[in-house]
């Protein structure tokens, strides 16, 4: 049998809980008895004894039952309605009363949803954790910088990752503003008028109002759509796909420069002590877990695509063409969105910097990068700057050819040995000092953990310091 990679491979067992059967279907139990609960308070005539009855059973999971009368019934929830009464004899008449299906199907989306966005924000917290480490840690350390993927002016490897970093933060200020607006659908009835509800209740509105703001209290929801139809609007589904798109892109980017940059042996991801990178050449580390990072991202972005189409083909108040998608699309996104982020924390975590080939690599472009000041420092000591700047062209060129063809940079040699310039190598070595070229790219690393990042971890430090692991 088919086993889904996410579940048996990269996605944690805690976020695999979340969308399991288990769960889903013993939170249709609880809003059944949620239901009730209020239905009796509002007045209805159901007795305690057939509330008793429901939340003994709602954890005696009778799925099997289930699974059989759907076959017979082509339909889920009158499938699990009938599994449910069967348990709960007594209650069995006022199960699921005035209600349609989407009542426990979309609000349980909507619970799984919310605790799958948890499960996210934690994950994504530590990962921010984790780059604030490494970007303070390498802030000072010069490296080459890429424009084009051609060398340009140098940056530091910490200000680097704080490229990582801030998209990451954007990422959760995202998620903030996803679970703070977060709505629960509530007791809406056949097609979002609570018709059926408002029967019940002799056409009581204050009651029927009051019923959809305790149920959705109930579950810890501080407001419920105040307009549905059948369902509630697949526009709250978009909005928290494009939040974990948000976040796969971040880590998408990250994965990518850690590729290229592994590439250049100036850093490196971790690697386990018997971890194999080819079983072909013994000696290869390949990036792995970055790669794995940029594979799953990918599928989360193109994952996206699917919810646009789906709120924009809801006809009128429902069709039911969302149904199967959304049970492969919800659960999916969310799992591929934990994978990557335990990834991106455990590189994070685990990155060793090779500071000797950084330096390596500088040294070989930074006479390029440096022939401005270089000239700019020879016209201070009376030298004609037309006469340096075509002289340092053709230096520039023979020089760059030479290192084509495998040969040092001699470029400063080039330089020393005219005394149109008038600097000696030892002067020009004091020009080409790499820290002379970043900039404020240290402060910026400071300033912004300083200013964004800290006051980020110190409201959610309790979430800080798990570590999940990487299962494969």
């Amino acid at each position: 049998m088919f086993s889904h990679p996410l579940v048996e491979r990269y996605a944690s067992k805690e976020m695999v809980e979340i969308f399991s059967p288990e769960r889903k279907f013993y939170t249709w139990r609880l809003l059944w008895i949620a239901l009730a609960e209020a239905q009796k308070e509002l007045g209805l005539p159901i007795t305690q004894e057939q509330i008793d009855e429901m939340k003994r059973n709602a954890g005696n999971l009778n799925l099997e039952r289930a699974k059989e009368l759907e076959r017979e019934l082509k339909h889920d929830v009158m499938a699990h309605i009938h599994a449910f009464g069967e348990l709960c004899p007594k209650a069995r008449p006022i199960i699921h009363l005035g209600a349609t299906s989407c009542f426990v199907t979309d609000n349980t989306d909507i619970i799984l949803i919310r605790d799958a966005l948890k499960v996210v924000m934690k994950r994504l917290i530590n990962a921010i954790n984790e780059l604030k480490n490494f970007c303070l840690k390498y802030k000072d350390l010069p490296c080459l910088g890429y424009t084009h993927l051609q060398t340009a002016q140098p940056t530091t490897v910490g200000k680097r990752a704080a490229l990582w970093l801030q998209d990451f933060v954007m990422d959760f200020r995202e998620l903030e503003h996803v679970v703070e607006n977060l709505k629960f659908r509530g007791a809406k009835g056949t097609t979002g008028t609570q018709d059926s509800f408002m029967k019940l209740f002799g056409q009581d509105e204050e009651k029927v109002k009051r019923l959809d703001e305790m149920i959705s209290k109930k579950f810890g929801f501080k407001e419920s759509f105040i307009i549905t139809g059948q369902t509630y609007t697949r526009k709250q589904d978009f909005l928290v796909a494009s939040a974990l798109s948000g976040i796969a892109q971040s880590a998408h980017k990250m994965g990518t420069d850690i590729r290229i940059l592994q590439s250049f042996k100036e850093l490196e991801e971790p690697f386990g002590k018997k971890q194999i990178g080819s079983s072909a050449m013994p000696y290869k580390r390949n990036p792995m877990k970055s790669e794995r990072m940029c594979s799953i991202s990918r599928f989360i972005m193109s994952l996206l695509e699917s919810f646009p189409y789906t709120h924009a083909t809801q006809w009128m108040e429902r069709t039911l063409d969302d149904s199967a998608i959304r049970r492969m699309a919800i659960p999916e996104i969310f799992m591929a969105a934990d994978s990557i982020l335990i990834l991106a924390a455990n590189i994070a975590r685990g990155l060793v910097v090779y500071p000797k080939m950084i330096e390596k690599r500088l040294k070989e472009e930074l006479p390029f990068i440096a022939v401005e000041e270089i000239m700019m420092e020879a016209v201070k000591r009376g030298k004609d700057r037309q006469t340096l700047h075509e002289k340092i062209r053709q230096y520039a060129f023979e020089a760059a050819k030479r290192v084509k063809e495998g040969g040092e940079n001699d470029l400063l040699q080039r330089l020393s040995e005219d005394p149109d310039f008038g600097l000696s190598k030892k002067e020009l070595d004091e020009l080409l000092e790499p820290k002379r070229f970043i900039g404020r790219a240290p402060s910026q690393v400071v300033e912004f953990v300083e200013k964004e990042v800290e006051p980020l971890l110190e409201r959610y430090r309790e979430l800080i310091g798990e570590e999940e692991e990487v299962r494969v």
